[in-house]
């Protein structure tokens, strides 16, 4: 059975990827990454990080008078998840159009045109 990939909001994607990217930190960790990039109070960044651990998305570990906080799912895992979430409900599950909108409107040089072609000739051979 596959594990269930919690839904994750555009704002806690911000805290997923320092965690994802940094493994695990601090609540004031997170804070302190995110200052510059967000313009978000410290409580927010704090209550977005409980929400997660709520979620099941982030475990929190207790270290002597301090907290850390790490990603309990995998990056990959929530970006097929999202994806597979977007296609269902734009797409309504349709994966040719929904690749054909992001293929004409990408702009690929020619390496990444070849990733794509080999990732479409090893899914004929499945």
């Amino acid at each position: 059975m596959r594990k269930r990939i919690p839904k994750i909001a555009e704002s806690e994607w911000r805290v997923m990827q320092i965690l994802w990217e940094n493994g695990p930190q601090t609540a004031n960790d997170v804070v302190e990454a995110l200052s510059g990039k967000v313009k978000w109070k410290s409580r927010t960044i704090k209550t977005l990080i409980s929400r997660l651990v709520k979620k099941g998305a982030v475990k929190v570990t207790e270290e002597g008078y301090r907290y850390r906080y790490s990603a309990v799912v995998d990056e990959s895992a929530c970006i097929r998840s999202e994806t597979r979430s977007f296609v269902r409900r734009v797409y309504q599950g349709a994966m040719k159009p929904a690749l054909a909108a992001f293929l004409e409107d990408a702009d690929l040089s020619i390496e990444e045109i070849d990733d794509l072609q080999k990732i479409l000739h090893q899914k004929r051979k499945e």
